[in-house]
């Protein structure tokens, strides 16, 4: 039985790529770093900015860190504001409440982005519990985040389903022993969600509903 659905925020709820980009962008121009085509920045959606960062560019440790805080100069300013939600997040969320689904938000987007970028989309009321990242890294990988979702809800972990479109968010919800269902409408591809074991793959994010609803009846 499906009580509980963890949402993952950028590429499941919102098509976030513009404002992470220009805000990657901005950190390696001040870094001096030569700019990639930004359509390779969409590895930037999902992991932690302080790994992708260290991975991309061979960065120190210093280096990155100093990375993610030009980022962050740039992101809460316009970055923000530089997304929207993905088509058909608002019914889906409408659509899981009213048949008795309690939502949380899942994501390793830093908590105090998370909050705002709800209240930006006014989906708030969805939504029982937010978790997000913290600024200081103790709480970024995917997994830690789905640990604290599950402390902060008290859900079961076999009550729970994941819902979120990266590697990241599958093998963050099967290393708590939560399900998770990929999405095709974010930034992960078919052959990545398969490789990674993703319990469900939804071709749209309203198929998100019948897969819950389904397995539901079926656990009756």
């Amino acid at each position: 039985m499906i009580k509980n659905v963890f949402f993952d925020l950028d590429g499941t709820l919102s098509n976030s790529f513009e404002g992470i980009s220009n805000g990657v962008l901005y950190a390696l121009e001040r870094l001096g770093i030569p700019a990639p085509p930004r359509e390779s920045l969409k590895s930037f959606v999902g992991p932690p900015l302080f790994d992708e960062f260290k991975r991309r560019f061979g960065l120190s440790v210093e280096r990155s860190n100093e990375a993610v805080r030009l980022y962050r100069e740039y992101y809460p300013e316009k970055g923000i504001y530089e997304q929207n939600p993905i088509d058909g997040a608002e019914q889906l969320l409408k659509t899981l409440r009213s048949g008795g689904v309690s939502l949380c938000l899942a994501t390793s987007k830093p908590q105090e982005y998370a909050e705002k970028i709800i209240k930006i989309f006014k989906y708030e009321n969805y939504f029982e519990n937010i978790v997000g990242a913290s600024f200081d890294g103790k709480i970024s990988a995917k997994a830690d985040v789905i640990t604290l979702a599950l402390k902060k809800t008290g859900a079961a972990p076999e009550n729970v389903l994941m819902v979120g479109d990266r590697s990241y968010d599958v093998e963050g919800a099967h290393s708590c022993g939560v399900r998770c269902a990929g999405v095709l409408c974010g930034f992960g591809s078919r052959e990545e969600l398969e490789n990674c074991g993703a319990d469900f793959i939804a071709e749209r994010l309203s198929a998100i509903a019948e897969i819950v609803f389904s397995e539901n009846k079926t656990a009756e």
